[in-house]
């Protein structure tokens, strides 16, 4: 999946059919040379009824927006989607969302669109986000013909990098959402909710962010994957 640069954001953007991927593109994205604190970001987190972005369903998306180091909380949304099968069992045991439930969301194009609308401009945050990447790419392709470039800051990579150069034994389950908010002394919200692990991310990423932020210019090319 590629990263948005600003030359391929301008080039997708004149081959992309008129609607809200196109209107995503048509928005300049902050420069890596930036101040961190001085960019937008949209924290993100998505239920699925699997990992396979091919063959699996977005069930729920949740966004919350960062202005530099400051959450929004006034920007929170959580969205269901409408899918057209059953739920797996092994999924709903997960994210407790049913097929009652996921029979009262809304049509992907339209959650796609809002979701495209909050990402405008921005950098997306995730946790693990090749996840989140690869579903939302999948979904625009769907809708639009075009997959969905983005520039991503991704919580369990900058994690990964931090251990790694402070020589810090780990395991993989050291590096899921709630063991380091754990770590970093955040608060607990619910796991697997959309919503509450978007804003898990968000926290997540002003306490790595605050670790590296010795009081000088940061860039946020230092946080980019």
């Amino acid at each position: 999946m590629p990263i948005l640069t600003d030359w391929g954001r301008r080039w997708r953007h004149r081959r992309a059919p008129p609607g809200p991927l196109r209107d995503y593109l048509a928005q300049p994205l902050p420069s890596p040379r930036a101040d961190y604190r001085a960019v937008e970001y949209l924290a993100i987190d998505l239920e699925t009824t699997g990992l396979d972005q091919r063959q699996d369903l977005i069930l729920s998306v949740g966004y919350v927006v960062l202005h530099g180091p400051e959450i929004d909380l006034s920007t929170a949304r959580h969205h269901l989607v409408r899918i057209d099968r059953s739920i797996p069992e092994a999924s709903a045991v997960i994210h407790q969302i049913t097929d009652d439930q996921a029979a009262t969301g809304r049509e992907l194009e339209d959650v796609l669109g809002e979701v495209l609308a909050a990402l405008a401009g921005r950098v997306m945050i995730a946790h693990h986000a090749s996840i989140e990447q690869g579903f939302l790419s999948q979904a625009c392709q769907r809708c639009w013909g075009r997959g969905l470039p983005l520039r991503l800051v991704d919580t369990q990579t900058l994690a990964h990098r931090t251990l790694e150069r402070r020589q810090i034994p780990f395991k993989a389950s050291d590096l899921r959402l709630h063991a380091l908010t754990s770590r970093y002394n955040l608060p607990r919200h619910g796991a697997h909710n959309a919503l509450s692990d978007a804003l898990s991310a968000a926290e997540l990423f002003l306490a790595q962010a605050a670790y590296r932020d010795d009081g000088r210019r940061l860039r946020l090319s230092e946080f980019l994957c």
